[in-house]
């Protein structure tokens, strides 16, 4: 039985695809026992994100695994076959690790894909099929991904505009939970932002948008509220930190619009984070005392830093990596030979029952005990050494040379000395 990891993600399908064969998280354990009842796969679990749709079996035959993903959702398998890498054995392991420690996410060195990761491990476990294999191979995931945090710079600095935005809003106010939060637009990059402060848990979270109703999606999702983005003007003195980002041709929030709102607060800081281009927020705004405006440029330059510390961590995290599939899959190739030595072992027991019913026989009717133990000596040896014995006599040719040096190891021998 070996193990394969097979899927598609952001590198190698677009985003249409990708939706295609994302799984329903509520359905997501029938969907397991479905692959494991229907194909040939003894060990299954799916990791299901927006990013990637993984799933990682232990089966001989992958391509079912493949035929089960397309029938699942109602796609020929040539549809995706273009987007699909399979990665056996070693490379499964690797692969795996990989993702767990952020290396292969779209933000290197994220850490939500270990959650992630978590939770389709637990899925799995509560549908019952999660066996020995995929168990310890996720358990060794969790390990190594803490490892590569806890040992390598990987998730140490700012790689996104979001996370940038969080960081530069904390310099200037020491606890972003006492602050309000005004977000204009309702766009990915918002999106993003939202999700990021909303981590900060934030007295207060808004979304102001052109469309009322889009906005109001978007606040539920982080517990915040909405309003029209023509209302901004009348209630920009609330908020604390504004983050701007739409398609407006012109700005959005003008020098007076900007100074008024100062006035109202009693000139206490605002943070003001652009991230539209064209601009949003006027860069005369940048000019008064009270404002801390930040721009694309502003963000570039903490997320180019970030990257350039992260990806001289990805080569301490690689050698981490690939020394733990090493052992990995060392425990894999031991755990393969325990029936074989399990088997070994009933031999030499049954062998020595055998010889030991014999001497008690031989001691009940009054036999010299030392000749007992002669015999029973003799009578183990002649049976432990029956088998490689045998084969030795009955080999020819290459064969024979072959198990006379195999033998020669197992037992240490030396022949010529």
């Amino acid at each position: 039985m070996q193990l394969f990891a097979l899927g598609i993600n952001h590198h190698t399908a677009p985003l249409a695809m990708r939706e295609r064969v994302a799984f329903d998280p509520l359905r997501l354990p029938q969907a397991l026992l479905d692959l494991m009842r229907t194909k040939p796969v003894r060990e299954a679990a799916i990791l299901s994100t927006c990013n990637r749709t993984e799933l990682y079996c232990a089966t001989e035959r992958p391509e079912v695994a493949v035929e089960w993903l397309a029938e699942y959702h109602s796609l020929p398998p040539r549809d995706i076959q273009p987007f699909l890498y399979t990665h056996p054995r070693r490379d499964a392991v690797r692969h795996m690790f990989r993702v767990a420690s952020g290396l292969d996410s779209m933000v290197l060195g994220e850490p939500q894909i270990l959650g992630q990761m978590k939770q389709a491990a637990r899925t799995a476990e509560e549908a019952g099929t999660l066996g020995t294999l995929l168990n310890k191979l996720f358990q060794n995931t969790f390990a190594v991904a803490k490892e590569v945090r806890s040992t390598t710079a990987i998730g140490a600095n700012i790689v996104s505009m979001a996370a940038a935005s969080v960081h530069l809003s904390a310099r200037i106010f020491e606890n972003l939970a006492d602050q309000k939060v005004l977000f204009i637009g309702a766009g990915e990059m918002i999106e993003l932002c939202a999700a990021h402060f909303a981590g900060e848990k934030p007295q207060r979270l808004t979304i102001a948008n052109r469309t009322l109703e889009r906005a109001e999606a978007l606040a539920a999702r982080f517990g915040g509220d909405a309003m029209r983005l023509d209302d901004v003007g009348a209630r920009l003195a609330e908020y604390d930190v504004v983050v701007a980002c739409t398609a407006s041709p012109l700005p959005i929030i003008g020098l007076g619009l900007v100074e008024r709102a100062l006035k109202t607060r009693r000139h206490r800081p605002m943070v003001m984070v652009d991230l539209a281009v064209p601009r949003d927020i006027e860069a005369e705004v940048d000019k008064l005392d009270d404002v801390f405006l930040y721009t694309l440029d502003d963000l570039g330059q903490i997320v180019e830093q970030g990257l350039e510390s992260r990806q001289a961590a990805v080569v301490e995290a690689e050698a981490i990596i690939d020394d733990r599939v090493a052992h990995f899959l060392q425990w894999v190739d031991a755990r393969e030979t325990v029936p074989t030595i399990r088997a070994l072992r009933d031999t030499a027991e049954r062998a020595r029952r055998h010889e030991v019913d014999h001497a008690l026989k031989m001691l009940s009717r009054g036999d010299d005990p030392a000749q007992v133990l002669e015999a029973l000596s003799r009578g183990l040896t002649n049976k432990l050494m029956h088998g490689p014995t045998q084969a030795l006599n009955q080999a020819e040719g290459a064969d024979r040379s072959e198990i006379s040096e195999l033998i020669a190891r197992i037992y240490r021998l030396h022949p010529g000395e």
